[in-house]
């Protein structure tokens, strides 16, 4: 019988090193990168907002599985949300946090 750690409180703040973000921010930026992405979602292009978070545990407080300011972007559809690609987040020297979720705005 499996156990399930109920998680009631969970801090997902962040703080990256200035050149990390920048590497990041960089990396999510490309036209190559953003043009894949927008093909998969259906739109002409993307532009990244620089908002990015950390994914955190389900719960009643977070039933979307992030910091409640971003899950206006989850419910528009002018947004897509991504899970940033691993390789960039090596890339760009970033271990902790593991994951980051980063939110772009779809161009007609």
């Amino acid at each position: 019988m499996a156990k399930f750690k109920i998680v009631n409180n969970f801090d997902g703040s962040f703080v990256l090193e200035p050149d990390a973000q920048n590497h990041l921010f960089s990396l999510l930026n490309g036209e190559a990168f953003r043009h894949q992405v927008a093909g998969q979602l259906h739109c002409q292009d993307l532009e990244f907002t620089e908002l990015l978070f950390q994914p955190i545990p389900y719960s009643e407080g977070t039933p979307k599985g992030m910091p409640r300011e971003f899950e206006q972007y989850h419910e528009s559809e002018d947004y897509a949300i991504i899970n940033v690609p691993p390789n960039f987040m090596f890339k760009a020297k970033i271990f902790n946090p593991s994951r980051l979720c980063a939110i772009y705005r779809k161009v007609a």
